[in-house]
Order: C-alpha cells, then sequence, then structure tokens
C-alpha cells in the first residue's frame, strides 16, 4: 500500500503528497479539519469509519473502489485511538456530520458552491435544506431526492436521480444512501454528472440536518462513546454496526498490531 499520494483534486497544492496511514486494507489521510473545509473544493471525499472499514473486510468490490476516492478521513474516534495504538496517529478526527456545517457555513457567501442531497427517508432532506438555507441566508441546497431503498436494482430510479440531479445544477452532491452503497453510487454514474465537483457520501448526515436526530455531547464523542449513545438511542437500527462490527474491528486492529492481519482480498499484510 502506498503512503504518500498526489491529489487528483483540488486539495492544497495538485502536488502536495498527503500523508497515508495503513490501517487494516484501507488507510485514511493525515489532514485536520480546517485543510479539508477551506481547501478540498474538488473530488471525491470519503470519511471511514469502523462500519466502513468492517464492510471493507468483506466487499470486495467496494475495496476495489477505495483507490477511487482522493481524500479519505478518520471519521471515528474509535479509530482515531486505534492508530494510536498502531503507532502511526492522525492530528484529528475529520468526522462528515462534523465536517458538512462547517463546509457550508465556510462557502456560504460563495455562490459558486450549490448543493444536491441525495439520499435520507422522504421529506427528511426537505427539512434539511430548509433548514441549511436559513443557516447560510441563501438558496445554497438546490435540490433534494428520496431515492427509494432498493435503488440499485430499479435502473429507472437510477436514471431519475441522475436526471433530478443534473436539472439542480448543483455543483457539489451529498449522497447519503448507506456506507459503501453511497461511494458505489459515486464512482459508478459521477462521470454522468459533469457539473458536479464535489462529491460527499456522508451517510446520515442529512438526518442531522433535518433536526430529525440529535448529535450527542461533543465530551460523549471526543471521549469514544458516541457508538454507545446513538445505539441506546436507535437499538435496532445501530446493533449490527456497533455491537456486530466494533468487536471485531478491535481484534483485527490488535492482529495488525502484532504483525498477524492479512489483507482478505490480496493475501497481504496491512500496508503492503
Amino acid at each position: 500500500m502506498k503512503h504518500e499520494t498526489g491529489l487528483n483534486s483540488t486539495f492544497l497544492k495538485p502536488s502536495t503528497p498527503l500523508r497515508q496511514v495503513p490501517i487494516l486494507n484501507a488507510w485514511v489521510h493525515d489532514v485536520s479539519m480546517d485543510e479539508v473545509v477551506a481547501d478540498f473544493t474538488e473530488g471525491a471525499l470519503l470519511t471511514l469509519h469502523v462500519d466502513m472499514i468492517m464492510k471493507l473486510q468483506q466487499d470486495r468490490d467496494f475495496h476495489a473502489i477505495l483507490e477511487q476516492f482522493d481524500l479519505v478521513t478518520c471519521d471515528s474516534q474509535i479509530m482515531y485511538f486505534a492508530l494510536k495504538f498502531l503507532g502511526a496517529p492522525v492530528r484529528e478526527r475529520v468526522s462528515g456530520s462534523d465536517y458538512f456545517p462547517r463546509f457550508y457555513m465556510h462557502h456560504k457567501d460563495n455562490p459558486e458552491v450549490t448543493v444536491f442531497l441525495c439520499g435520507g427517508k422522504p421529506g427528511i432532506a426537505d427539512l434539511a435544506a430548509s433548514n441549511i438555507n436559513a443557516k447560510v441566508g441563501r438558496r445554497m441546497i438546490v435540490g433534494t431526492d428520496a431515492p427509494a431503498f432498493d435503488f440499485e436494482t430499479k435502473p429507472g430510479e437510477i436514471e431519475r436521480m441522475i436526471e433530478a440531479i443534473n436539472a439542480s445544477g448543483a455543483t457539489v452532491c451529498l449522497v447519503g444512501l448507506g456506507g459503501g452503497r453511497q461511494e458505489k453510487f459515486i464512482v459508478k454514474y459521477r462521470d454522468r454528472m459533469p457539473n458536479v465537483r464535489l462529491w460527499l457520501p456522508l451517510g446520515g448526515t442529512i438526518d442531522y440536518e433535518s433536526g430529525t436526530f440529535a448529535r450527542p455531547p461533543a465530551w460523549i464523542t471526543e471521549a469514544g462513546f458516541e457508538w454507545l449513545y446513538r445505539l441506546l438511542r436507535e437499538p435496532r437500527a445501530r446493533f449490527h454496526r456497533y455491537v456486530i462490527h466494533e468487536p471485531p474491528f478491535l481484534w483485527a486492529v490488535l492482529k495488525q498490531r502484532l504483525g498477524l492481519y492479512r489483507n482478505p482480498f490480496v493475501g497481504g499484510r496491512a500496508g503492503s
């Protein structure tokens, strides 16, 4: 695995190498929130959290598109602690739910930044759009869509989604279709939406921005207990993510620390 990359996106200087920090069969870039908010203006972002990295242990198609993302951040306090344990810390956690409100406030007076929200249950993205537009004082969110849950099996639904995004004229698209699914959609279809310059697969961020699901207090997140807060709030929805995936992740990280971890798809050690 490479440990530096010159991003194809507009980030800092095009030739600026960013340090890649390996974790299991993936990696994150060592960047700060301020850098991402101010300087990442074009390309595809991936905010990597525990649930997603465990899907990367099982989903070969998802793993195969990892390199298609221009910037990968550590979107988990548990992962942040794990990287310290592995002896390769990053400067800070850059989560999608923290990043996006900072992004739209940073660009609130930039008319070239317009956003389409793709995801969420019916009506949720509309609530998020209304809230965000009120905060920035202009119509920054120029379109929303709530795709069918099984959109991947419906070519007509995919065509409708692409048409809606193109018709909006948005230059930024936030896709909230679930970890793995949203990233595959972006990689497979983004060439058909040429007006979009920045792709943000940010999962439940639409729910947060709609006000229908509250964020935990900052001290809970910083202590690494946001997973427990979410599990207690939504036990049925969060059980698989936090009870099924968290313990195997910690075991895999321990194996990496001991030099015993193997990439399930290439048979090599992490970081190779």
